[in-house]
C-alpha cells in the first residue's frame, strides 16, 4: 500500500464556509458554465461535473470532444479543495493546478490554451470583466485562479454525519451509527478518513486479489512498479449522490461498491446486515449544496 502521508484514522467536520474571493468566484462560475473554453464550443466544465446533480459524471466513462471517452469516471468537483491532490493518479497539485487541464485534454474539451485565450478575448464582457479583476487582464494563470477561486467554494458542509460529529447524537439514525462503527472497526476508516473521508492519499486497488484494472494509476507518471494500480483514494463525501463508482465506474451502486472494497481491499466478506448498516452510514455523508449554484438548481436530490 502507497500513502502520501501517515494520518490519524478519524473523521472530522466541514467547515461551514471557505474564504474566497467573490469577484473571482463569479468570475470562475461564469466560465464553468460556458462552453467557450472547449474547442468546438459546445462543452463546459459543467458538461462534465454537473452542479445540478452530484458534481460528477453519473456513467462510467464521460463522452468529452467529438463523443470521445475518457479513461477515467469524473470524480466530483464538490469538496475537491479538501482533496491533497487532483485527478485519479494526482497529476495535478491544487485546484489551480488542475483548472486549464480538461481545456487541452484531447478526449475532454480538445482545446488549446492559446486558442482558449484567443477566444475569451475577443469576449468584451470576459475582457472588462477580467480587466476589473486582474492587473494584466485575461492570461492563463488569471483564467486557471478563476476557475480554481469558483471551485474552492463548492463545499457540503452540515451534512448528518457533520451534525453527529459536532455533538448532535440525533442526526444519525440507529442503522447509521451502527454502520459508523463497522467503517471504523472493519479498516474503512484506514483509508477514508480526515475532513473530506479521503482524498488525502494513495493506495493500490486491488490490495488482496487482482482487481482487473485496466488503467495503471500512478505507475503512467512514475513508471515506478510500485505505483501500479495506484490512485488517490476518494472523498466519500455525497457519495450516496455520485454512481457509479471506482476509478472505472465498474460499481452502480452503494452495496456493490462496499462489497468490492471489501473483497479487494479489506481481504474479507462483510454480511448482509453490516452491510446495510455501512451504506446507511455513506448516505449520512451528504451535505448541503453551496449558495453558489443554487441558483443553477435548488436542491441536491
Amino acid at each position: 500500500m502507497t500513502n502520501s502521508v501517515l494520518l490519524a484514522t478519524e473523521l472530522m467536520p466541514l467547515p461551514l464556509h471557505v474564504d474566497a474571493d467573490e469577484k473571482k468566484v463569479q468570475l470562475g462560475k461564469k466560465l464553468f458554465l460556458d462552453p467557450i473554453l472547449s474547442k468546438d464550443k459546445t462543452l463546459s466544465c459543467m458538461s462534465c461535473h454537473n452542479l445540478k446533480s452530484n458534481g460528477a459524471g453519473t456513467v462510467k466513462l464521460t463522452a468529452g470532444i467529438d463523443g470521445k471517452k475518457g479513461y477515467f469516471n469524473v470524480p466530483t468537483v464538490y469538496n475537491a479543495v479538501y482533496n491533497f491532490r487532483q485527478f485519479w493518479d494526482g497529476r495535478a497539485k491544487d485546484l489551480k493546478d488542475q483548472a486549464l487541464q480538461p481545456i487541452s485534454n484531447p478526449v475532454e474539451m480538445g482545446n488549446t490554451i492559446e486558442q482558449a485565450l484567443h477566444d475569451l478575448k475577443a469576449n468584451s464582457v470576459y475582457v472588462n470583466t477580467f480587466n476589473a479583476i486582474y492587473n494584466d487582464g485575461i492570461t492563463k494563470d488569471n483564467l486557471a485562479d478563476a476557475l480554481a477561486e469558483f471551485e474552492k467554494v463548492l463545499i457540503t458542509p452540515n451534512a448528518p454525519l457533520d451534525r453527529y460529529l459536532k455533538g448532535n447524537k440525533y442526526a444519525l439514525s440507529d442503522s447509521a451509527i451502527r454502520g459508523y462503527q463497522l467503517f471504523k472497526t472493519k479498516g474503512c476508516i484506514s483509508c477514508h478518513n480526515g475532513m473530506n473521508i479521503g482524498g488525502n492519499l494513495y493506495n493500490k486497488f486491488g490490495i488482496y486479489g487482482d482487481s482487473e484494472s485496466k488503467e495503471l494509476g500512478r505507475y503512467v507518471l512514475t513508471h515506478k512498479e510500485e505505483d501500479k494500480y495506484v490512485f488517490k483514494v476518494p472523498s466519500l463525501r455525497n457519495v450516496s449522490l455520485t454512481a457509479p463508482y471506482m476509478h472505472d465506474g465498474r460499481a452502480s451502486s452503494l452495496k456493490e461498491a462496499v462489497n468490492l472494497m471489501f473483497k479487494y481491499q479489506l481481504g474479507r466478506r462483510i454480511k448482509g446486515e453490516e452491510l446495510r448498516d455501512i451504506v446507511s452510514f455513506l448516505q449520512s455523508l451528504t451535505g448541503e449544496m453551496p449558495e453558489i449554484v443554487k441558483d443553477i438548481n435548488g436542491s441536491m436530490e
